[in-house]
């Protein structure tokens, strides 16, 4: 199965990529990990935001956000939709996000906030963890950072 990616900002996605986005955040962050929190906010609509979307057969199949936090850039909002999973595409995922990073914020430190059950998975890319673990919406979570080459 070939995915077709998409990277846009707020202000370029058509109506229906953002409801599909939408829908799939709220579907993966809200509904299946039962946690109630505003799941949509400020960093969506920044004009350095980039939404990195891929479709399998025309369907939203995986997302992912790359966003300016401070002098460095963030990965975030990671998922894959539930009848795609088990497929590999969460690397091809993070592959593509880490391209983003390199591509629209060069020279920036890449982090991101994981869930803790994941860190293997981010420290397959060379992320490293920072700090202790916290509790975010419940649900536990560790920064991680890529160290800079």
């Amino acid at each position: 199965m070939t995915i077709d990616w998409t990277c846009k900002s707020f202000s370029q996605l058509d109506t229906v990529e953002l409801f599909s986005l939408m829908r799939a955040r709220v579907d993966v962050f809200v509904v299946e990990q039962n946690c109630p929190y505003p799941e949509l906010d400020d960093a969506d609509i920044n004009e350095h935001t980039q939404h990195i979307i891929g479709y399998v057969d025309n369907e939203l199949a995986v997302y992912a956000r790359c966003l300016i936090k401070g002098n460095m850039v963030a990965i975030g909002r990671v998922l894959v939709v539930a009848s795609q999973r088990g497929k590999g595409f969460a690397h091809t995922l993070m592959n593509q996000a880490l391209h983003v990073c390199q591509e629209s914020f060069p020279n920036r430190q890449v982090v991101l906030s994981a869930q803790t059950y994941l860190l293997d998975f981010y420290q397959q890319f060379g992320f490293v963890t920072q700090g202790e673990p916290y509790l975010e919406d419940g649900i536990e979570h560790q920064d991680m950072m890529l160290p800079m080459n």
